[in-house]
């Protein structure tokens, strides 16, 4: 930093669940040699319980007060620091989030893939890592959810395409795209 400006060359993926966040932030991270931060990891530690706790336990509006808490938390942090932030599936969805991170001025993408595709990767996670996703649900749940949410993913600074390609593809992608080796950041 130089003049006293403080830079801000964090990036914040947003989607639906299975869109990636989680996996291509940690690629992203490590092939910058950056911070990885995972929003829904961070309210966890705050609330000493996992979402799915905080689900069923508190409901949906009180994860998205805790969500919200810790982002801004987080957001405080970020200044100087480059950071790969991956929000939960909703967060960016929820306007009282969404208003933090326009306020902090980052560059926001949309990892997008077709309903089908993020239907498939969150259930073969869910079996793999015998986790439970709050928001899965039935399959036309599911696509219900993503619908509604598509809009407000639609209003992050880019979308990107993830259908069909690998984790490691889509980081050196939006590393690309981002221009996050250059000068500037």
């Amino acid at each position: 930093m130089t003049g006293g400006v403080s830079r801000k060359c964090s990036v914040i993926l947003v989607g639906f669940m299975g869109a990636g966040k989680s996996s291509v932030g940690r690629a992203m991270a490590e092939r910058l040699a950056w911070t990885f931060e995972d929003l829904d990891i961070r309210v966890e530690r705050r609330e000493l319980r996992t979402v799915a706790e905080i689900f069923g336990e508190c409901g949906e509006a009180y994860f998205r007060r805790a969500e919200c808490g810790a982002l801004q938390e987080l957001l405080e942090e970020v200044d100087g620091q480059d950071k790969i932030i991956a929000l939960g599936g909703g967060a960016f969805a929820h306007e009282a989030t969404r208003k933090l991170i326009e306020s902090a001025k980052l560059e926001t993408v949309f990892l997008d893939a077709g309903v089908d595709e993020l239907w498939l990767r969150c259930t073969r996670q869910a079996e793999a890592q015998e986790i439970q996703r709050p928001m899965l649900g039935s399959r036309g749940d599911f696509a219900g959810l993503y619908e509604t949410r598509r809009p407000e993913y639609l209003k992050a600074s880019f979308r990107h395409e993830t259908t069909g390609k690998a984790v490691d593809e889509i980081a050196a992608e939006l590393i690309q795209l981002l221009r996050l080796k250059d000068e500037y950041c």
